[in-house]
């Protein structure tokens, strides 16, 4: 099992930058994929990035393509997600989530229902 704590939200003007972090405890980090989600009030949680093991593989919804990064630093049991040129719309509570499994297909892995273990999320607000 393992424990997520996601850190790093706030306010932030539209265009400007934050970087969450995901700290995890527990057992067997580095063997988790990792993903993270937003749900803004009142929408689904959606799908914004997801990372294999590793770190040498990421991918991401279209919406913040070219925009977000996601990293993980295994030796600090820790996954970060880099998010540049802000727009009001990326306002929204993110989670990260670990993944027991390492592949899915394109769908399952952009599916919360997927993934094993969540944090409590951090509030990002971008205004406008």
């Amino acid at each position: 099992q393992v424990q997520l704590v996601e850190s790093g939200g706030g306010l932030v003007q539209a265009g400007g930058s934050l970087r969450l972090s995901c700290a995890a405890s527990g057992r067997s980090f580095s063997s988790y994929t990792m993903g993270w989600f937003r749900q803004a009030p009142g929408k689904e949680r959606e799908f914004v990035a997801r990372i294999n093991s590793s770190g040498g593989s990421s991918y991401y919804a279209n919406s913040v393509n070219g925009r977000f990064t996601i990293s993980r630093a295994n030796a600090k049991n820790t996954v970060y997600l880099q998010m540049n040129s802000l727009k009001p719309e990326d306002t929204a509570i993110y989670y990260c989530a670990a993944d027991r499994q390492s592949y899915r297909g394109s769908y399952s892995s952009r599916s919360s229902t997927s993934y094993d273990y969540w944090g409590q999320g951090t509030q990002v607000t971008v205004s406008s």
